[in-house]
């Protein structure tokens, strides 16, 4: 049985997408083992904001505004475990706006 095509919000994913930051964490995002091994805690809760900090070499502020843009497009999924909050890339989301646009243009 497949699940329901997610509701998505074009214009706010090609927002989100114009930045290149932002396409650059969602595409480390999508091979974390290879990106983020060496995080302390396992890759199955996503992977902490800080090591997303470290990668991308920016302030921590500035990789949360642009995760926040991430999330708010639905890109992006958060978790919090403890005093962390580890990100993972919405994968439904991803897919139903690559079919949108493929459909579409």
């Amino acid at each position: 049985m497949n699940s329901p095509t997610p509701t998505i919000d074009v214009d706010a994913i090609c927002k989100a997408l114009a930045n290149p930051v932002r396409r650059e964490i969602l595409a480390s995002l999508r091979e974390p083992q290879k990106h983020f091994g060496d995080q302390e805690l396992t890759l199955d809760h996503g992977v902490c904001a800080g090591r997303i900090d470290a990668y991308c070499a920016l302030s921590q502020s500035t990789v949360s505004a642009h995760l926040a843009a991430l999330q708010k497009a639905g890109l992006v999924t958060s978790k919090r475990v403890g005093q962390w909050v580890f990100f993972k890339r919405n994968e439904p989301v991803i897919e139903a706006f690559i079919a949108h646009m493929n459909a579409q243009l």
